[in-house]
């Protein structure tokens, strides 16, 4: 689990951590200099910056059956916060009551899954980022793909599509947030991020809309905090 420290680091002073959700979800961490992933840039503004694989990491070899429960978000959401929770274990000059987290794509989706299931984070950002399994189904260009990860097509209503959907744990919604997303995103379509939006704005939970008019799936900020 790599971390990456700020410009400036001092071990003597307490800095936030902020976790950053690769996507993929069949992707991983790698020693590489990457503009999409460039996990110096969410460290430049004073931050700590961990960067953990999970289930579905590709350097992890493991074997995940499609349709498991544990599949589709809860466990490399459970495997998020227990990096996190080992980052500030290792490290004193970590403040743990300052956590964010952010990804893109299905770091996205992770993202709004932890909106969904933990109020440890002062912060989200959630770029293209799924928030309706169902939705996203009759949407995306990767359909069939999606009824492979879930366990059979939308209407059979598996227990994935039951369980492991961020928008049928909408009443958790707590966390800040900024939402981002192209226009011209096919992969996880303007709607996913639009109706975290409404829900979150529905809820009263602060948050901010960013819509990239001219950009697809793969835009992302160079600047996070």
């Amino acid at each position: 689990m790599p971390i990456v420290l700020p410009p400036g680091f001092d071990e003597s002073k307490r800095y936030p951590l902020f976790v950053l959700i690769h996507g993929g979800a069949n992707a991983m961490w790698r020693d590489q200099f990457f503009l999409r992933w460039n996990i110096i840039c969410p460290a430049r503004p004073a931050t700590c910056c961990c960067s953990p694989d999970y289930t579905w990491s590709t350097g992890l070899r493991r074997k995940v059956r499609p349709g498991d429960p544990g599949r589709s978000a809860a466990g490399p959401g459970e495997e998020l916060n227990q990096a996190a929770n080992e980052a500030i274990r290792r490290f004193s000059f970590i403040d743990a009551a300052r956590q964010a987290a952010g990804g893109a794509s299905y770091g996205g989706h992770l993202a709004n899954w932890l909106e969904a299931t933990t109020t440890r984070c002062k912060r989200l950002i959630s770029h293209a980022g799924l928030i309706n399994l169902e939705s996203q189904w009759g949407t995306s260009d990767t359909i069939y793909s999606r009824e492979i990860a879930n366990g059979g097509p939308v209407w059979e209503q598996g227990t994935v599509w039951r369980e492991q959907n961020p928008a049928r744990r909408a009443r958790n919604f707590r966390t800040p947030m900024m939402l981002t997303v192209g226009e011209h995103d096919f992969r996880v379509p303007l709607n996913q991020t639009l109706e975290n939006w409404s829900v979150l704005q529905r809820l009263q939970v602060p948050s901010r809309l960013i819509v990239f008019p001219d950009a697809n799936h793969w835009t992302w900020l160079k600047r996070w905090l």
